[in-house]
């Protein structure tokens, strides 16, 4: 007879496997995304391609020096509007938010998680474009922050949900206030969970492209200014996919790879400065 122990012990095994084979499975996808891109991309990076601005149409060479110093701006005018929002929100209906008020703040955030972005980049142009009167990087900043924004609300509220009371309880009996005990104690248990949920918001937010289309619409030139016409990647890939030319599309894939870098390192370089934070841990 087969004792429970035996049983127990190839259980596990069992589950374990299933859990590596559905992690592999998983990975396939992402595996593929990431090796056809770069196998794509690869061949339109150049010297050129990263220091110089695009040709006409018909003209050979050219680069998206312009269009990668726009989506760095966009998404750091975006981060900087929607994320402190957004952990600020956070923190509330984690810590306090108990009444009504709250409620409904998490019913928005939720309700404005599942709006498509093409609806958030009419809102905005309705009324920073038509306000301004122009197209600009500040409406394009504003649009993504607003779709960044109920992400990481959501995602520091649940991070911070899973830092065990007694943590809280401790900090309270030793005398620090309650804003230092967030601070000090609460924020810093869940800051790599809310770095995760913040570096998914900036991934979002990158490759947008209909938002950007009614907002900062795109740019043959160096940005100028905020409130000026910006050039972004996700644009000039869907731009130059549509048309017909073979030089076009070349650059549209080196677009497509350096936008999935810069996420890529955005992303480890964020967990490397949380673990850093965080002691080694």
């Amino acid at each position: 007879m087969v004792s429970r122990k035996f049983k127990r012990k190839w259980w596990n095994r069992f589950m374990l496997s299933l859990t590596i084979l559905a992690t592999g499975i998983a990975l396939v996808p992402l595996a593929s995304i990431l090796v056809y891109v770069a196998l794509k991309g690869l061949p339109a990076l150049n010297w050129e391609f990263f220091t110089q601005l695009p040709k006409a149409v018909g003209e050979p060479g050219g680069g998206l020096a312009n269009a990668i110093l726009g989506t760095i701006i966009l998404v750091l005018l975006a981060a900087g509007i929607a994320l402190p929002l957004g952990i600020l929100t956070g923190i509330y209906l984690a810590e306090f938010g108990k009444d009504r008020v709250a409620f409904i703040v998490r019913f928005l955030c939720d309700v404005l998680t599942g709006v498509p972005s093409i609806i958030v980049g009419i809102v905005v142009y309705s009324t920073v474009v038509l306000t301004m009167k122009r197209f600009s990087a500040l409406a394009g900043g504003i649009a993504l922050a607003i779709i960044m924004l109920p992400l990481v609300a959501r995602s520091t509220e649940e991070m911070l949900r899973l830092v065990p009371h007694s943590l809280r309880e401790a900090s309270l009996a030793l005398g620090a206030t309650q804003g230092r005990t967030i601070r000090s104690v609460v924020l810093r248990s869940a800051l790599g969970g809310i770095v995760t949920g913040a570096m998914l918001a900036i991934a979002r937010v990158s490759g947008e492209t209909a938002p950007l289309l009614f907002t900062a619409l795109n740019s043959r030139y160096w940005p100028t200014g905020l409130d000026e016409r910006i050039a972004s990647l996700p644009v000039y890939i869907f731009t130059y996919s549509t048309t017909p030319y073979e030089d076009l599309h070349r650059l549209a894939w080196g677009a497509a790879l350096v936008l999935v870098t810069m996420v890529l390192g955005t992303s480890v370089a964020a967990r490397l400065a949380a673990k850093k934070v965080n002691g080694g841990k």
